[in-house]
C-alpha cells in the first residue's frame, strides 16, 4: 500500500528519476516551455517553481541550490536575471501545465509545461509569422 508517499516513480531507479527531472526542469528554463507527459510535467512542476521562488531571494545559497538542480551556469543566470524579476511581484503558481493529447506510439498522454507570462512571446510570434505570409 502506498499511504501518504509522495511522488512517482516511473519505472526508474532513484539515480535515473533524478537526473531525469533535472534535465526536464534544465530544458524547461532553456526554451520557456516543454512537451512532456502529463506525468512528468506535474512532477517537474514542484521543482521549476521552488527555483524560481529561490531565485527571487538571490542569495549565494540559493544561487548553489539552483545550480545543483541545473547543473550549467548559464541557466542559473537565466533564473536569476530574467525569469525571478519577471515574477518578483507573484506568489506561486509560476508554471502552467495544459493537455495536449495523447502521443501517436503509446497513447500516452501529452501536455505542455510552460512558465507563466509566456504565452505573450508565442502569440507576438505567431502574429509576425501571418504578417510575415501576407
Amino acid at each position: 500500500m502506498r499511504h501518504k508517499v509522495s511522488g512517482r516513480k516511473f519505472g526508474l531507479e532513484k539515480d535515473h528519476r533524478e537526473l531525469m527531472l533535472k534535465n526536464l526542469v534544465s530544458s524547461l528554463v532553456e526554451h520557456g516551455r516543454i512537451n512532456t507527459t502529463v506525468a512528468r510535467a506535474k512532477e517537474i512542476r514542484g521543482l521549476a517553481e521552488r527555483m524560481i521562488t529561490h531565485a527571487k531571494k538571490d542569495t549565494i545559497h540559493y544561487r548553489r541550490q539552483v545550480y545543483k538542480v541545473l547543473q550549467d551556469r548559464s541557466l542559473v543566470k537565466k533564473v536569476f536575471a530574467e525569469l525571478a524579476p519577471k515574477f518578483a511581484e507573484r506568489e506561486g503558481g509560476y508554471t502552467r501545465v495544459l493537455k495536449n493529447g495523447y502521443r501517436k506510439g503509446d497513447c500516452a498522454p501529452m501536455a505542455i509545461i510552460e512558465f507563466v507570462g509566456n504565452e505573450v512571446a508565442t502569440k507576438e510570434t505567431a502574429k509576425g509569422k501571418k504578417a510575415k505570409k501576407k
